[in-house]
């Protein structure tokens, strides 16, 4: 990253203010499909954790291209807060989270209850719960665990599947959706 002496701004600041400007004219999105195929001009990611109290608000990607700094500052966030380890975020999962969440149309952050999951811990909460898969695909950073207080997960769940792109689990009694870049498949927890 270059880094401006005189001033103190960096290209990450200076690409997010550039696309601050522009979120006001980004077009709508009237499906995700569109969305995903790169139809936008910005992407934002806006996510609490409670676990950690940690907060991202972020534009990873602008003009077809990803901003390096803003994926990686979204891996570390969405690490495994019990062991503190960071495993990049595949970028389609990403892109699913982005879209999902401007097609319910809110600007509340998502609450992310699970990102990135080490084989120790997925070991851990398999031992604890059926819904829990051997293989899945939050060790290998394909997928995440996420609520909306301001929509319901029948919404949340319908805009992720209508991006096409993965795997949506919904579970209704703990209220979060999966979301992931896997095969097409929906499910109930």
């Amino acid at each position: 990253m270059t880094e401006f002496t005189k001033t103190g701004v960096t290209r990450r600041a200076l690409l997010g203010a550039f696309a601050a400007t522009t979120l006001a004219a980004a077009p709508t999105y009237s499906n995700a499909a569109g969305f995903l195929r790169g139809a936008g001009d910005i992407r934002r990611l806006k996510m609490v954790s409670s676990r950690t109290g940690e907060q991202i608000d972020t534009i990873y990607w602008i003009e077809g291209e990803y901003i390096k700094d803003a994926v990686q500052e979204i891996s570390y966030f969405m690490r495994d807060w019990r062991l503190d380890a960071v495993k990049p975020i595949d970028t389609r999962t990403i892109d699913i989270m982005a879209a999902a969440h401007a097609l319910v149309d809110t600007t509340e952050p998502y609450k992310m209850l699970s990102g990135y999951r080490s084989s120790k811990t997925n070991a851990m909460l398999r031992s604890r719960s059926r819904n829990v898969a051997r293989q899945s695909l939050h060790i290998t950073g394909q997928a995440a665990d996420l609520r909306l207080s301001s929509r319901s997960v029948a919404q949340l769940s319908q805009a992720a599947q209508s991006c096409r792109a993965g795997g949506v689990g919904r579970y209704y009694r703990s209220n979060f959706v999966h979301m992931d870049c896997g095969d097409l498949r929906s499910w109930n927890g």
